[in-house]
């Protein structure tokens, strides 16, 4: 046999690896509106530059009649490429391949990519679609998973991972995407649970639907497991492009750097008649993001999730920055458990990959009530702080409105180490409201008056002309300078700048004992 029929053997057993699962079990997948595991991958990278690598890998499952089965490329299809003409590795596990099932070798692909990604310094993308643990293999399956979870946790802050998941992820797959960076799930396609409704419902006698137990919006808005809810496949994978752009490729490597079409020392009058004179009523945070980032653009992640906080990705002039803001809409912006884990993670992600933190603080406090103290408010929110002063990356600080008591040191003062930190005319910088302060310092004058309704109106009034403002703060250096709304878009472009070349080294340990 010459070369040209060793050629033509190669290209023939390549197009029956590229079938899939074949032709029945690939259009019984796209009935339900899902792509391939191919087609996924072709939205993925740039035209042209994916890179298939272990194409010809097969299982060596001997049990059960396994021996007969051929499960092309094992499942997952891996590889490389490049998105917006940068390195990204990725996989795909293909549903219509023994429903993706996850067994030795199909693990050992996955793990290979992993490396690979960690050796070169780039992002990893996993698209998750599978009926679990291949159970022929028993403990070679469970080994696998093991083997992937341990390079979720080497990878963790050195490459960004993302996971899209694109079916069914159930029992132990779910821990791998828990362990990566950022999940994305599409609508009504895409579920993720330890324990399925069955088993629920022999168990526990409950009974609930897939979706309502581990679907898209059930991970968005109550678990906060999942950081996005996507119409579809496609949808799902643009977002994860333009992610990508916001991010470096590795711990290494300063964010990129986009053309910025938006003049940096544009004025944002529209933030002098924003916010409400009122100061007991809401506006929209958004509406202040918006004004003061590169042409109004940012992108969300847990949108749904803890709606009293928003962390956002955004650029200034051109440069990536992660912003942490209270939304005054909801629950008056107060903290509580869920939006301080949901900054939290945001905090660590962006310090990890030397992204800028931005954060727009109108807080009045943190949620009181029986639920958050026994849910442990004091842990979640103490990550808050120990995140904050762990970040070594540039912090900036706006205080827009409100900054009271514990909240104020949780919204990344100086004192945690911001760097440089604004407030606008109308901030209120104090330990308590001032109608529960006035109630606590002239409590006994309050009681003694001849009109204690109209002594407590003049206390409260004296508190708020005493601390309803910027100054003293300011006058102790912990606001280094009170600023017109419509200018701090290009203050904060300028001390972006300034403080780029920031270094800043923690003492030598081996982690610290963030509290859980």
């Amino acid at each position: 046999m010459g070369i040209a029929d060793k050629i033509n053997e190669l290209n023939v057993l390549k197009q029956s690896l590229m079938a899939m699962g074949g032709g029945k079990a690939v259009a019984k997948h796209k009935e339900k509106g899902r792509l391939t595991a191919r087609e996924r991958l072709d939205v993925l990278f740039d035209p042209g530059t994916f890179r298939e690598v272990d194409m010809f890998v097969k299982h060596r499952c001997v049990n059960f009649g396994m021996e007969s089965v051929d499960i092309p490329a094992d499942g997952v299809i891996t590889g490389y490429g490049r998105v917006d003409g940068r390195p990204v590795f990725a996989y795909a596990q293909d549903f219509t391949a023994r429903a993706g099932s996850l067994g030795e070798m199909h693990s050992r692909k996955i793990c290979k990519i992993m490396d690979m990604a960690h050796k070169a310094g780039a992002p990893v993308v996993g698209m998750n679609d599978s009926g679990g643990a291949r159970i022929q293999e028993g403990v070679d399956a469970l080994c696998g998973y093991g083997e992937i979870f341990y390079r979720n946790a080497l990878c963790s802050g050195v490459i960004p991972q993302i996971s899209a998941i694109m079916g069914p992820t159930a029992g132990g797959a779910v821990y791998s995407p828990a362990m990566t960076d950022w999940i994305f799930m599409v609508k009504n396609t895409s579920h993720m649970f330890i324990t399925g409704p069955e088993v629920i419902k022999s168990v526990t006698g409950e009974a609930i639907t897939f979706e309502d137990l581990g679907g898209a919006m059930t991970h968005n808005e109550k678990s906060g497991v999942a950081h996005f809810a996507c119409e579809s496949d496609a949808d799902a994978i643009i977002r994860i492009r333009k992610l990508l752009a916001y991010l470096p490729s590795n711990n290494m490597e300063d964010p990129p750097i986009a053309v910025s079409t938006d003049d940096p020392k544009r004025l944002a009058p529209d933030l002098d008649t924003l916010i409400p004179d009122d100061p007991s009523r809401a506006y929209d945070m958004k509406d202040v993001i918006r004004q003061i980032v590169d042409n109004g653009e940012f992108f969300e992640p847990h949108a749904h999730f803890a709606k009293n906080i928003i962390v956002c990705f955004a650029r200034l002039n051109g440069k990536s920055v992660g912003v942490i803001a209270n939304q005054p809409k909801v629950l008056a912006g107060c903290l509580d458990i869920d939006a301080s884990d949901k900054a939290t993670r945001f905090i660590r992600f962006c310090d990890a990959f030397n992204i800028p933190l931005l954060t727009l603080s109108d807080v009045p406090g943190f949620m009181p009530g029986s639920h958050q103290e026994w849910g442990g408010i004091i842990r979640h929110g103490a990550k808050l702080l120990w995140c904050y002063s762990e970040a070594t990356v540039p912090k900036l600080l706006v205080i827009i409105r409100k900054d009271y008591g514990g909240a104020y040191i949780a919204m990344s003062p100086r004192h945690l180490g911001a760097d440089i930190a604004f407030a606008w005319p109308i901030a209120e910088i104090a330990v308590m409201g001032a109608e529960g302060a006035a109630n606590i310092i002239h409590r006994r004058e309050i009681a003694g008056a001849e009109d204690p309704s109209a002594k407590r109106r003049e206390k409260i009034e004296e508190y708020r002309r005493l601390f309803y403002n910027p100054y003293i703060a300011a006058s102790r250096g912990y606001i280094d300078d009170v600023i017109a709304p419509s200018e701090t878009r290009m203050r904060l472009i300028e001390a972006l700048e300034i403080m780029h070349t920031k270094r800043q080294t923690l003492p030598p340990k081996k982690h610290g004992n963030i509290p859980a």
